[in-house]
């Protein structure tokens, strides 16, 4: 009988641990893992690649034409140049979209075919195809980049450069804290 009590007593006790511990199968999310609304519209994730993207324009100058197109690469990992993430992808993307907000032609490489595409990679430009693209879509620049992942950051660097002789027309180095969201975007959890 002994036994018995004890192991419902036990059973009880169990039972309300998980229930306020919220491991009763809930699919209720703790506030501490949930990012509000509010707090996703102040991350400085997006302003800080549109401030890159404004830098590139600003220190390029005359030397960039509102009429004619520029091509965006998807980012590439500084150790592997052939690879790249959602990072290195989203970054281009934001990029390309403050240039577009700024005035500029995009092409979207994503529809093209003359381009180096690897699966869950993007768009990667290969150094001697460069010149081809720009040439085939008329482009006056394209911008590239690299990321370098470390314990705490990760650092950018992008280059808007001429394809025709390869000349960098301008480049931005900015680093961004390897919070939660950033260690996802690189396939870190």
């Amino acid at each position: 009988m002994k036994r018995l009590a004890l192991a419902i007593g036990c059973g009880l006790l169990l039972s309300a641990c998980a229930t306020s511990l919220n491991l009763g199968g809930s699919n209720t999310v703790s506030s501490s893992t949930a990012m509000s609304w509010k707090e996703a519209e102040s991350n400085e994730f997006i302003p800080t690649n549109q401030k890159a993207a404004n830098a590139l324009i600003t220190a390029a100058g005359a030397a960039l034409d509102k009429s004619r197109p520029v091509i965006v690469a998807t980012l590439a990992n500084i150790n592997a140049l052939e690879e790249s993430s959602p990072f290195g992808r989203i970054v281009a993307e934001q990029v390309s979209g403050q240039f577009t907000r700024s005035g500029y032609a995009m092409v979207e490489m994503k529809f093209r075919d003359r381009v180096f595409i690897k699966q869950n990679v993007g768009e990667l430009l290969l150094t001697r195809e460069i010149k081809d693209v720009a040439q085939t879509h008329n482009a006056q620049a394209v911008i590239v980049g690299t990321y370098a992942e470390s314990e705490k950051m990760v650092f950018v660097n992008l280059k808007l450069i001429r394809p025709g002789d390869n000349i960098v027309l301008s480049t931005y180095d900015y680093a961004v804290p390897m919070d939660r969201t950033v260690k996802s975007l690189l396939g870190r959890r």
